[in-house]
């Protein structure tokens, strides 16, 4: 079975012009969303939530480590986060057994 690939969905929008090309780039508060669908991977409704679809923008994009469309995005939605994945630096480390029974 493929991973899913996930895109954006954001609560506010920027330009970007580069090279007479303009970009919208996700702002504010990121959630993971798959496209075809009308909600985000935690359950928001895109169009109650007033969130704004960006399918050209993947999930690991939008990572503030990434650098690619992060430059605005202030919050990463930590369950979408747990659920598509977070490679950030201040990504948990998976749960391991220290001390198991004998």
């Amino acid at each position: 079975m493929a991973p899913k690939k996930y895109a954006v969905a954001a609560s506010g929008r920027w330009t970007e012009e580069e090279d007479g090309l303009r970009r919208r780039l996700p702002a504010g508060e990121v959630h993971a969303w798959e496209p075809g669908r009308n909600e985000t991977v935690c359950g928001l409704s895109l169009s109650r939530s007033q969130l704004t679809r960006f399918p050209h923008v993947t999930w690991t994009d939008a990572l503030p480590d990434s650098g690619g469309a992060a430059d605005r995005v202030q919050r990463l939605c930590p369950r979408c986060a747990s659920a598509a994945g977070r490679r950030g630096g201040d990504a948990r480390p998976r749960w391991q057994r220290t001390n198991p029974r004998p």
